[in-house]
């Protein structure tokens, strides 16, 4: 059985042919399926949509979160709750048509534990596609692995994975991290981006340098890498300077005049001192936030079950 995972915010106008074009793809496939709907308080009435759906066919099943958590953890909480032996994520948007899902699933071999349908062309602007490429240098950083210039909101993975990070708790998730947990077994097929037809993305070129800041810093050391290493050069000028100076006062008797001179090497190296402390700073709010063990979500409502 293929369980289809989607995080829903604001789209209640999409939510029903999303669907009918899943049933309809799964129908043609003879696949035994399931969709979960995670809606993450958006505050429109995709909830009510949802609950329809659920009522009228029994391939439908409904969360609701307690309140918005963000499209990761509402994938968490939709990945954890399914059932099937293959997961599919994908965007409620139809920017991801649902007729390439099959090139995805039939790529799921023995051979490839995970999927990623990467867009032909992106179609979101050129901010966000800018934001997005930082997004992605960002999780190449976190994931270790060269494949993360491939990545996708739509995915395709063995279900399994998900027991290397079944005990996961902390407030920041990234779900393309987490996989990589459970394998190294990656692959992308690349598929059809349609134009999106209802509402507007909730994510932003903003939103999404936050987020490539927040995977750096709860998914990889590298920040602290790059302030160990202005460390080590600005020490390197600050002697450089400091040899400088002995050297002029002892040629010339006198010291390199000037408070320009001073006050420039003093900011410089303060600069320095506040962008370390400001990463070591990132690192502890992660610990403070696994330590008090908030929950990446909680579950508000959900659909019964048929």
């Amino acid at each position: 059985m293929i369980s289809f995972v989607i995080p829903v915010f604001r789209s209640a106008e999409s939510l029903t042919e999303l669907f009918e074009r899943i049933a309809a793809v799964a129908q043609d496939n003879l696949w035994e399926f399931e969709v979960i709907f995670v809606e993450d308080c958006g505050g429109d009435n995709s909830w009510d949509v949802i609950q329809v759906l659920a009522a009228k066919d029994k391939h439908v099943r409904g969360l609701q979160m307690s309140r918005n958590y963000g499209q990761h953890n509402a994938l968490l909480c939709g990945i954890r709750e399914a059932g099937g032996d293959i997961i599919v994520t994908l965007d409620d948007d139809l920017q991801h048509p649902p007729e390439e899902l099959p090139k995805l699933v039939s790529k799921l071999s023995d051979d490839f534990d995970v999927v990623y349908g990467p867009p032909e062309q992106e179609r979101h602007g050129l901010l966000r596609d800018l934001a997005s490429q930082i997004t992605k240098l960002a999780l190449e950083s976190a994931m270790g692995a060269t494949n993360a210039r491939q990545v996708s909101a739509l995915r395709a993975f063995k279900t399994r994975l998900r027991n290397s990070f079944s005990d996961y708790r902390s407030p920041t998730v990234n779900i393309d991290v987490l996989l990589t947990w459970g394998t190294t077994k990656f692959s992308a097929v690349r598929v059809r981006h349609e134009p999106r037809k209802y509402g507007t993305s909730g994510y932003t070129a903003r939103k999404l340098i936050v987020h490539a800041l927040n995977m750096m810093t709860g998914f990889s050391t590298l920040p602290l890498q790059i302030a160990s290493l202005m460390g080590f050069v600005f020490s390197i000028f600050g002697l450089s300077v400091l040899f400088y100076v002995l050297v002029g006062w002892l040629l010339r008797g006198s010291a390199v005049p000037g408070f320009a001179f001073l006050a420039s090497i003093i900011s410089v190296f303060s600069g320095a001192q506040l962008l370390a402390l400001g990463i070591i700073g990132e690192y502890l709010s992660r610990m403070h936030l696994r330590t008090i063990e908030r929950p990446p979500y909680n579950v508000g409502a959900e659909t019964s079950r048929q």
